[in-house]
């Protein structure tokens, strides 16, 4: 019994990992392509400024979703289970992304190809929204209680594989002739998600529950609507989780607005700022479980808050860097931003959001918490298309607006709890006084 409870762990992370990675490869193909071509195959008829508007604009869209699939994702997940979540969630997203892939174009079916491509998107962000919430519940909830940073970065190291094989599997269809890449080439890397949907159901299905969820649901202690519970004590939290979540704005930023604005504005070698893409989350996978494991011994707000502060001040030096087409600063920078640095507070959310949850609002606390400030983060590529200035220095106004998303992200974590210490059955669990004594109670 003890070498079963002590390999769970380890089954829980790996899953996570193995599931994120499928899960966020066929999430992050659709930026690389909103980005480098849906402009021209979707929204031809636009100029080339508008047509750029609009594409990035669709990866946005995802994030609409998002908020929408973590309230009835969260109550499933808290009401039936983590499993049940991770199987569907991995299913949706497969299929949605296949079928991008089939698409017709712009000129082949007028104004329907564009509606068609944001309603397959609005699926992708359906399934991206329990996603995270439901493998870091998994992972956190079979963790020993003092690695549980370490265990929960796998879901993100996976987030960060997904990626690489993202741009990785574009490099060499940007490298094709150009009408090679707007006829067909741009569909192969959305075809390949099939693999997901086999995968999917395969990896998945062999998760065990959780033991804290499967112990909640033996005593008839399961919440009937989990959502209620969670905002009539646990409102605070979910909006401090909102504004944390800002952060990833940083990676939207990196990897959808600053490729478009390297290649379509100032000119620069698609392949080229696609291997930064590709060396970066490379690095990401070796500093996510280093600021993990540091975070499990000092505990979560000095890591994640050095993180924000480094983004920062760093997303200037990557725009200047780009701007002025200097390639062994925009790899150098961009590397130590996007791997490193972005890296301390990416590896931290998993266990320090789940955290102030309790176990039976936990995966609807993440889900709705995170989505919200996802859907804001979603958007800032579009934002910052809208925002950004001409010449030179345009790109001031949109290393500004990361800035402050990331000093809203500094002011939720450092007014939070920390909570590296407390016991994982104790987790979300405020103390009380009774009114006739000073005895504290739990």
């Amino acid at each position: 019994m003890t070498t079963q409870r002590a390999g769970k762990p380890r089954q829980a992370a790996v899953a996570a990992w193995i599931g994120s990675a499928l899960e966020y490869y066929d999430f992050f193909i659709y930026g690389t392509a909103a980005a480098l071509v849906f402009n021209k195959v979707f929204f031809p008829a636009s100029d080339p400024a508008t047509g750029t508007l609009l594409s990035v604009a669709t990866f946005g869209v995802g994030y609409v979703a998002r908020p929408v699939g973590a309230f009835l994702l969260g109550h499933v997940g808290d009401r039936l289970g983590r499993k049940k979540v991770l199987v569907f969630t991995l299913m949706l997203m497969g299929v949605a992304t296949f079928l991008v892939g089939c698409l017709p174009t712009y000129d082949q079916a007028g104004v329907l190809a564009p509606v068609m491509l944001v309603l397959l998107r609005l699926l992708q962000g359906l399934s991206a929204s329990g996603e995270q919430a439901g493998a870091n519940s998994m992972t956190l909830e079979h963790a020993p209680a003092h690695r549980r940073a370490y265990y929960t970065s796998f879901t993100l190291s996976g987030t960060q594989a997904g990626q690489i094989l993202a741009t990785a599997v574009f490099l060499p269809v940007a490298a094709l002739p150009e009408e090679a890449l707007l006829s067909w080439g741009w569909r192969v890397p959305f075809w390949a998600s099939f693999v997901v949907v086999v995968a999917g159901y395969v990896i998945r299905r062999r998760l065990e529950e959780t033991p804290v969820f499967e112990r909640q649901k033996a005593t008839g202690s399961v919440a009937r609507l989990p959502v209620a519970v969670l905002f009539r004590e646990h409102w605070r939290d979910v909006l401090r989780v909102v504004q944390a979540s800002f952060i990833a704005s940083v990676s939207t930023i990196f990897t959808v607005y600053a490729l478009s604005y390297a290649v379509n504005t100032v000119g620069l070698d698609r392949s080229s700022m696609l291997w930064v893409g590709v060396l970066a989350n490379v690095v990401a996978l070796l500093a996510l479980p280093l600021w993990a494991t540091l975070a499990d011994r000092v505990g979560r707000k000095p890591v994640f808050i050095t993180g924000s502060v480094g983004c920062a001040v760093l997303v200037f030096a990557y725009f200047a860097a780009i701007s002025a087409g200097n390639y062994p600063m925009i790899f150098l920078v961009g590397i130590v931003m996007f791997g490193v640095v972005y890296s301390a507070a990416n590896g931290i959310w998993p266990a320090f959001y789940g955290e102030m949850f309790k176990t039976g609002v936990r995966l609807s606390g993440m889900a709705i918490g995170t989505q919200i400030g996802f859907a804001i983060a979603g958007f800032a590529p579009t934002i910052g298309a809208a925002i950004a200035g001409t010449g030179t220095t345009g790109w001031i106004p949109v290393a500004v607006f990361t800035a402050a998303l990331c000093a809203v992200n500094i002011a939720a974590v450092a007014t939070a709890r920390e909570t590296f210490r407390v016991p994982t059955e104790d987790l979300g669990v405020r103390p009380t006084r009774t009114p006739d004594t000073d005895v504290t109670v739990t």
